[in-house]
């Protein structure tokens, strides 16, 4: 904990710093609220607002760990599966690698014509997000297990599950959880974008309303609160990695 504090209060000055500076020079030049709001202005919508933005939080939330689950699901299958199988890896790889560089606003628009404005285009959507980091973050887990171990193992007549379960796999968590980390955050903006889609609830939903009505203040309230949303689910993930990882260790001791 003091090392955390040692090491947080400098860019907690620098952000501090900033939010000065931004409120001096808002107060200073006499800019309208509709086109920068000062922090004093954004904190206010921020603790007064709530019962405006609050029932759209719960929404996105939803969404985000509906997605989530679903991305981590359909990644960790397709990472074991094309680790197993190598010549379905080197057939799939490539289109894997491929299917990243389609703009996910590019197919929403198709899987809205193909799934209606519910909530299944939008899981699509999200799952496509967030299941390539976890897929390439489990693959090179696996990939990096010390070739040592697996020798041992088979010199004592483990089959090859075993070796997966028994070195391959707890080799893989600390990468695994990388990718898990990454995914958490982007199911977040993931939420937020399909929102813009078609949506009734959801920060998306109170960002767009704000933007088209110029209340620029709660745009901003909306960064806030998906900023903060995906700290949570990141600060969420990065305390099971450490148990799971302590665990771990305290088994191998």
């Amino acid at each position: 904990m003091k090392r955390l504090i040692a090491k947080g209060w400098r860019p907690v000055t620098v952000l501090i710093l900033l939010l000065v500076l931004w409120e001096g020079a808002v107060r200073q030049f006499d800019v309208p609220n509709w086109i920068l709001p000062a922090p004093s202005v954004i904190a206010n919508e921020l603790i007064y607002g709530a019962d405006r933005y609050l029932p759209h939080i719960a929404s996105s939330v939803q969404l985000a760990l509906t997605s989530y689950g679903v991305a981590v699901l359909f990644g960790l299958t397709v990472a074991i599966t094309l680790f197993r199988v190598e010549s379905l890896k080197e057939a799939m790889y490539p289109l894997l690698i491929i299917s990243q560089n389609i703009p996910v606003i590019v197919l929403a628009p198709l899987l809205v014509i193909w799934f209606g404005f519910g909530m299944l285009p939008k899981v699509i959507v999200i799952t496509l997000v967030c299941f390539f980091p976890i897929t390439i973050a489990t693959l090179d887990g696996l990939r990096q297990t010390n070739p040592a171990y697996i020798h041992y193992m088979k010199m004592i007549g483990a089959t090859d599950r075993h070796i997966f379960w028994k070195v391959e796999w707890p080799h893989a968590l600390p990468s695994i959880f990388s990718g898990l980390k990454i995914a958490a955050t982007y199911s977040v903006m993931g939420a937020v974008i399909t929102e813009w889609l078609g949506a009734n609830k959801g920060i998306g939903v109170y960002m767009t309303l704000a933007s088209s009505s110029f209340k620029t203040e709660r745009v901003f309230v909306a960064i806030v609160i998906v900023i903060a949303l995906s700290l949570l689910f990141f600060a969420c993930i990065a305390a099971l990695e450490r148990y799971t990882l302590r665990w771990q260790e305290g088994g191998r001791r």
